[in-house]
């Protein structure tokens, strides 16, 4: 049986269909490939913007290259008192740094010039916790901080300065502010450092190490009456030798009063009491013996007492002499020398002999209750802190470390 070809339909049929399909695939494709091609471009578009200086008007978020270091790291604990503290700051300066104890006090200190580092300007305290918030800037101008804390060790050995002259005192013209340490100073330069004496009207101050022990400071000549003087020690976190810390921090502030400076001549046998630059009296006197003679030089009264015991045997004079009330005393030096009255000797000695074991004696009555002595006036006339200066001994000068009497060291030989 012969069978007829099935005819193949066209225009709208299958193959109309099939072509129809072709072309949305197309187009379905031609919209993806914009797509990924639009999403291509507008992501360099952000990385090229991420890379350039915000527009005008808009907010710089990008974060601060610059970074703030602090030693030693935060939490720490036992940081010594000297050098461990250390703020830097790289690819960037430092613009703002504050270091506060725990009770709020900032603690001096500055950045260098170059901006890279601050340093303090002193030690820290002991036993103390510190925080540490700093601030730098980059190149343009983007803030970075750095906020910590840290504690300082604590001591187990301290030593502690007992000064002279008192907080709030009147003082001579001659008084030098003296420390005297209870352990022996093996960090000089660290513990002067920590004391800092001022005075009005301004005038340089100088301190002088005698010993390993004791440290004076002083103007290059007698202070001007009326002349105020502050001493702030700060001497709390100082190690003065290893392992051995200060631990006084505090202001004590004097006032030096009237001029007076009395010069005994020991060989005439008087002295003359000089005050703001008027001789005001001169007082007939006894010095030392030829055989236990007077000190030259210039002395600082450091001590009164209206009566006192006076036992040769405590300086070296054994048992010659021990007078258990001898009034109107004032010491001039740490060996034994005094300027004091004298009711024992006869009244005629007084101007024209010298009979003493090295002291200088003024005309007195025995107790110390009659005002109208040569002695009383010059003991009621007196200040700590005021100078006498003895000359035409037949002794040596005083050493500069025998009481307060510095200033028989030249300004050279003080401050070198």
């Amino acid at each position: 049986m012969n069978r007829q070809p099935i005819p193949v339909r066209t225009g709208h049929g299958a193959i109309g269909r099939r072509g129809s399909g072709t072309g949305l695939l197309a187009l379905v494709l031609g919209a993806l490939l914009l797509l990924v091609t639009a999403c291509g471009g507008g992501a360099d578009k952000t990385s090229r913007t991420d890379n350039r200086q915000p527009a005008a008007g808009q907010a710089d978020t990008r974060a601060s290259r610059a970074v703030v270091t602090v030693a030693p790291k935060n939490g720490a604990k036992d940081v010594a008192t000297s050098g461990a503290l250390k703020i830097t700051a790289d690819k960037g300066k430092l613009s703002q740094v504050e270091v506060t104890d725990s009770k709020g006090n900032e603690i001096d200190g500055r950045i260098t010039p170059d901006g890279a580092a601050w340093e303090p300007s002193h030690h820290l305290a002991a036993s103390t916790t510190y925080k540490v918030h700093a601030l730098a800037k980059d190149a343009e101008g983007r803030v970075s901080a750095q906020d910590t804390t840290f504690t300082t060790l604590v001591p187990k050995n301290t030593f502690i300065g007992e000064f002279l002259p008192e907080d709030g005192s009147t003082v001579g013209v001659g008084m030098p502010v003296s420390f005297r340490f209870t352990r022996g100073i093996t960090h000089p330069d660290a513990v002067e450092r920590a004391i800092k004496v001022t005075a009005e009207p301004s005038v340089p101050v100088e301190g002088h190490w005698f010993g390993n022990d004791r440290l004076d400071f002083r103007p290059e000549k007698y202070w001007a009456a009326g002349t105020k003087v502050t001493v702030k020690v700060n001497l709390d976190g100082v190690e003065g030798r290893p392992g051995v810390y200060g631990k006084q921090s505090r202001t004590v502030k004097f006032t030096v009063g009237r001029s007076q400076v009395s010069t005994v001549d020991a060989k005439a046998h008087t002295m003359k009491v000089v005050r703001d630059g008027k001789l005001v009296r001169t007082i007939p006197i006894t010095a030392g013996a030829p055989a236990t003679t007077t000190y030259n030089g210039q002395m600082v009264i450091s001590e009164k007492l209206k009566v006192t015991r006076m036992n040769g045997a405590t300086v070296g004079f054994g048992g010659e002499y021990d007078i258990k009330d001898v009034p109107h005393a004032m010491r001039l030096s740490n060996s034994g020398t005094f300027i004091h009255g004298n009711y024992w000797a006869s009244s005629g000695t007084f101007g024209s002999a010298n009979v003493s074991h090295g002291c200088v004696g003024l005309r007195d009555r025995r107790g110390a209750g009659d005002s109208g002595t040569p002695a009383a006036w010059f003991w009621n006339s007196s200040l700590i802190g005021d100078v006498v200066v003895v000359t035409n001994s037949q002794d040596k000068q005083i050493a500069p470390d025998n009481g307060l009497n510095g200033w028989n060291m030249s300004w050279a030989e003080w401050t070198k």
